[in-house]
């Protein structure tokens, strides 16, 4: 039998991550700083509620994460018909993908950026524009007359790997402009919530565009990365197709009780940023100051670092030092001279700049 394959399935090549599982038979007492989770760990009444419930294990979950809706409700202030809930973030933006992007749509990306944007983008063999900057507050004008027409805009904000922030007005600038040309602006704010003073959010603003698609995720702000819970927020009509396609029960049950739990506890988001203030300039400072290595400006709970040095040859050295960076070759616009390291606790980032110090 011939087995007939989309050609942008046959060009495919998965993305690479960070974290433990992207290195084989790492030592399990590794320091993790690719993975940008808070570095304060899970609220410890996650895991009560999760021992709490274990034996919802043998029911079915809610197939409408109907609790979880009326928590997000509380907490975004948004209408119940404006959210949606998944198995992770990156299950919407693929669910996105396939509802709303196809070969006639056009596509633009600022890179660098996160890599599944233009992923899921070929997969839909969208026609894609790239935009190269490392901080697109500098260039927002360009980019703006870049915006096509009835297409897709692929904001990260703040922007993973380079940590910058655009601020409301620049976005909204974005979006406006957007409408004229009914394309979309999806906007990803798994980061927003780890941005210290500062709330650039632009989640208000579904109720008035309906271009504007926001992307959420408990995994960053909560460390919950291992439990697969994310939501968006956008009009009601977009959410509407979103649950149309959405698969039956992927959001299991003890994901469901933990974000009830999460959305509950916003003082852990205010005991992480004092966290993440605090080291974010620790790091910057430190890192700096060392002959070789120069931190890009961030705004939330990871920095990126060029690097003189070959930066998988660096990954694999702090390897040895029990110390896990991400590489970040991979990322399109960046080269093997950058890595991009989380802020975790103080005692993590002494032994990190105590390793960066040896090698320069």
């Amino acid at each position: 039998m011939k087995i007939r394959i989309k050609s942008s399935l046959i060009r495919h090549t998965p993305v690479v991550h960070g974290g433990k599982n992207s290195i084989k038979n790492i030592d399990p007492q590794i320091i993790d700083f690719s993975s940008n989770v808070s570095p304060i760990g899970a609220p410890p009444s996650i895991k009560k509620t999760l021992k709490k419930n274990i034996d919802s294990i043998q029911n079915y979950p809610d197939f409408n994460s109907s609790s979880v809706i009326s928590s997000l409700e509380k907490y975004t202030r948004l209408e119940k018909s404006n959210l949606l809930v998944g198995n992770g973030a990156i299950e919407i933006l693929y669910n996105f993908s396939f509802a709303f992007l196809s070969k006639k749509t056009k596509v633009l990306i600022p890179i660098p950026t996160f890599q599944e944007y233009e992923t899921v983008a070929k997969l839909g063999e969208c026609k894609i524009s790239y935009f190269k900057t490392m901080n697109l507050s500098e260039n927002l004008d360009d980019f703006i007359l870049k915006i096509p027409k009835n297409g897709c805009v692929f904001i990260c904000n703040p922007n993973n790997p380079t940590g910058n922030l655009l601020s409301k007005n620049q976005l909204l600038k974005i979006i406006k402009k957007a409408k004229k040309l009914s394309t979309f602006v999806f906007v990803d704010e798994c980061f927003i919530e780890m941005v210290p003073e500062s709330n650039e959010s632009v989640i208000s603003y579904v109720k008035k565009y309906d271009n504007l698609f926001i992307l959420r995720s408990l995994t960053k702000s909560f460390a919950l990365p291992g439990i697969r819970i994310g939501y968006a927020a956008a009009s009601n009509k977009t959410i509407k197709i979103l649950q149309k396609i959405k698969i039956p029960w992927s959001v299991n049950s003890l994901a469901q009780d933990a974000a009830n739990t999460a959305l509950t506890n916003k003082s852990h988001l205010l005991k992480s940023n004092l966290v993440i203030k605090k080291e974010l300039n620790y790091l910057t400072n430190k890192i700096n100051r060392l002959n070789g290595f120069d931190c890009n400006n961030s705004s939330t709970n990871f920095i990126l670092i060029k690097t003189k040095k070959n930066s998988t040859q660096l990954q694999k050295f702090l390897l040895k030092q029990k110390i896990l960076v991400r590489d970040c070759k991979n990322f399109r616009g960046l080269t093997n001279h950058h890595i991009r390291i989380a802020v975790k606790s103080h005692h993590d980032n002494l032994k990190l700049v105590k390793e960066l110090e040896k090698i320069q």
